[in-house]
């Protein structure tokens, strides 16, 4: 699809650059920039610098101030930096106006986290879901990054009078949209039918944010091989097998990584993966315990399960990467607040639990509290699988 996406051999040097609006802190806004860090690196790039502003509201022209902008320019300039990536979706007009000025490839959020997920798609429907989102998010950006796109509608007589070639290509670019609209809706149509002829099983889907370590939970529960690394999405394909706790058998799949600011275009092209999120009859909701802002994960996640409608559903709290978690204990003269950072595991397991009796705190790289997991979980299928198949024999 062009050249726009570039996987060179070597690491691309990177500047990230972030906006910390009204009512944000600097503290959250640096983890923000962390994560859009490791966003970077998933995607192979070095992150060189980082720069911020404060602003109330982003520059309609160049995002950021002219000034600030100026900044950026000089470390690009003497750096030889090859990307400037911003943690926001940039209009086709900013995105314009700066790769102007700073005259190096520019990529916001959206296209990073794009470009992260055309690497990473491995079977042909992920990769047309990815396509499709690219071409969408493409579109009204086309006239910065045109290139002579392949002419798929053949050449001679199918230029209008006096259309130019953007305009051709934007043809050739809604032509391509709509053709894989048509085949993502068959393969929708195939899976939905999959998806029905699964049998009598009760279906439990792993949601969480990207990273928390589903894929690994995964392979623990269904003592598969199933693809889990230390990278953000490094799932894209829906996974799914067949699990047997004691007598009893279900369906367990692994999804797709929620984030902030989760590309809209995404999420619209991974309708049928995110189906399988919606017609769970239970989700176990996995969460980085030993992330410093694995409160506001939740909520991301919890927010985009009502954006799906599944969050209605039955859902287990599963606290993972306990051995990874670690605190600052307070000196007993220190009179100051209790932070969230001084809070120990036990401090944060009575805090949950008081909120939320059903929490599980387990470290899935460790094994650790695995039984109680299975022993939870086969609770709630068996009790769902009961009502629904009250003949079936599987339980007697």
């Amino acid at each position: 699809m062009g050249d726009y996406w570039d996987h060179r051999p070597y690491p691309e040097t990177a500047v990230l650059v972030g906006v910390i609006r009204q009512g944000t802190s600097e503290a959250l806004a640096k983890e923000y920039l962390d994560e859009l860090a490791f966003l970077a690196e998933t995607a192979g790039a070095e992150t060189r610098a980082v720069f911020t502003q404060k602003l109330e509201v982003p520059h309609p022209k160049t995002f950021i101030g002219a000034g600030k902008l100026a900044d950026v320019k000089a470390f690009v300039q003497e750096e030889e930096i090859d990307i400037v990536i911003f943690d926001d979706e940039l209009t086709p007009s900013q995105l314009r106006n700066v790769e102007r000025e700073l005259k190096c490839r520019i990529l916001d959020r959206t296209n990073l986290i794009l470009d992260i997920f055309a690497g990473r798609a491995q079977t042909a429907h992920a990769k047309t879901q990815v396509e499709l989102a690219q071409y969408q998010y493409l579109l009204p950006r086309l006239t910065r990054m045109w290139t002579h796109l392949e002419r798929q509608r053949g050449g001679i007589g199918l230029r209008g009078p006096g259309e130019t070639e953007i305009e051709t290509d934007r043809r050739i670019i809604r032509d391509k949209i709509s053709r894989l609209k048509e085949q993502l809706g068959r393969i929708d149509k195939q899976m939905a039918v999959q998806r029905k002829n699964r049998g009598k099983m009760v279906r439990v889907a792993l949601v969480g944010y990207t990273n928390a370590g589903k894929s690994t939970m995964m392979n623990l529960l269904s003592k598969s091989k199933v693809f889990a690394e230390d990278k953000l999405f490094a799932t894209l394909d829906t996974t799914v097998r067949k699990v047997v706790i004691e007598n009893l058998p279900f369906l367990l799949s692994d999804t797709v990584g929620f984030i902030r600011k989760l590309p809209t275009h995404l999420v619209e092209s991974f309708k049928s993966t995110l189906d399988e999120v919606r017609e769970a009859d239970v989700l176990l909701h996995v969460v980085d315990i030993s992330h410093p802002n694995f409160e506001e994960q939740i909520e991301v996640v919890e927010e985009t399960l009502r954006e799906l409608g599944g969050s209605d559903t039955p859902t287990m709290l599963v606290f993972n990467k306990t051995d990874a978690f670690s605190y600052v204990p307070k000196d007993e003269d220190d009179l100051s607040p209790v932070g969230r950072e001084n809070l120990s595991l036990d401090a944060l397991k009575k805090q949950w639990r008081a909120a939320r009796k059903d929490a599980l705190f387990i470290s899935a790289k460790k094994k650790s509290n695995i039984d109680q997991l299975k022993d939870q979980l086969y609770q709630k299928v068996k009790a769902i699988h009961v009502k629904r198949y009250p003949y079936n024999d599987l339980l007697y």
